[in-house]
């Protein structure tokens, strides 16, 4: 998608993660301008006195846009999308109804892919030298995230996107967690395999994942 980058005093904090990654991809859909500070979330920069001040939670992904300072990265996206949107970038929901459709997927994925069962693998696996290992802890994660991804399966058959045939926000969040999925290396159902091979293929995506990881 080529889009003319629309001005905007935009600053993001925080890259290299999964959750630093979606604001990105969702200013990049938009056509939006910014500037990243690539802070990593364990690397002792978001607990500086400076950061912290703007940050208390100590968290990244952060976005401040003009004097909005908002952290979280559903807000993050939401507000992106909400401000900057247009009918020819990610789709916005036009009436209450899909309003709550769109937030239905949004908590499912986020809160049940990303929170409860991937991150936890992650907690006990990558980072298991902070959280300690738990192995059982580790197979029932795993467990979860299959019984979710049947959810998903079901409703995705015969989709392009999670809804109304349009990229949306539960895409860029269902994508996200998909990666993690396959980098743990869950199996996965084919239909959901070649949905996030598709969206990955995206141009804002590409050029997300880079400025995300600029390592």
């Amino acid at each position: 998608m080529n889009t003319v980058k629309k001005e905007t005093e935009l600053i993001f904090w925080g890259a290299g993660t999964a959750r630093t990654l979606r604001p990105i991809w969702v200013a990049e859909e938009l056509g939006v301008s910014y500037l990243l500070h690539p802070i990593g979330p364990r690397t002792g920069e978001t607990q500086t006195d400076n950061y912290t001040q703007l940050n208390p939670k100590q968290k990244v992904p952060f976005c401040e846009d003009g004097d909005l300072k908002i952290s979280e990265t559903m807000a993050i996206c939401r507000y992106l999308v909400n401000k900057y949107g247009s009918e020819e970038t990610l789709f916005t929901p036009g009436s209450i109804e899909e309003q709550a459709k769109e937030d239905e997927w949004l908590a499912f994925i986020f809160g049940e892919l990303d929170e409860t069962s991937l991150y936890v693998m992650r907690r006990h696996g990558a980072l298991a030298s902070i959280y300690g290992e738990a192995p059982t802890a580790m197979e029932a994660a795993e467990e979860y995230v299959i019984r979710q991804l049947k959810v998903i399966k079901k409703h995705m058959q015969d989709r392009q996107y999670v809804l109304n045939e349009r990229f949306s926000l539960p895409d860029v969040f269902l994508t996200t967690c998909l990666n993690w999925v396959n980098a743990y290396e869950i199996e996965m159902p084919e239909i959901l395999e070649k949905y996030r091979q598709r969206i990955v293929e995206r141009d804002a995506y590409r050029k997300a994942v880079k400025v995300n990881n600029p390592d």
